[in-house]
């Protein structure tokens, strides 16, 4: 893979997850469908709240290239606990169904993402000034 695949790649994976984490929950965290499938699942009115900051902070830390490596790793970990325990969430109150599977499909987003951002990381490490 070359260098501009692998940029096209992460970039790509890295916006949907930019988007989908980042400025969609931003955006409707304070609707009324948001309020009613946090509570669906049984969690508190403020988890959504919450859970929208440490997304925005999540995403902030993924996309400013100043931000060191170590902080963007806990990003990405943050990102892998808050998807499976979704589909977990939604496993133990609704069964499998399709809403299970929507946080697996950003999983795997952000597994490519990661994957790229290492790969990219190394390319970047053997020719310094490369980015």
């Amino acid at each position: 893979m070359t260098q501009k695949t692998n940029n096209i790649i992460y970039w790509t994976a890295t916006t949907f997850i930019v988007i989908s984490e980042g400025i969609i929950p931003a955006l409707a965290f304070r609707t009324e469908l948001a309020r009613d499938g946090i509570s669906h699942l049984g969690y508190p009115d403020y988890f959504g709240a919450m859970i929208v900051g440490f997304r925005i902070l999540g995403v902030l830390a993924l996309i400013i290239p100043q931000v060191p490596t170590r902080i963007k790793e806990w990003a990405y970990a943050g990102f892998g606990i808050e998807f499976i325990s979704a589909s977990i969430s939604y496993i133990a109150v609704d069964g499998v169904t399709f809403y299970c599977l929507i946080p697996l499909i950003s999983m795997t987003a952000l597994i490519v993402s990661y994957y790229t951002f290492h790969k990219k990381q190394k390319i970047s490490h053997v020719i310094p000034g490369l980015s």
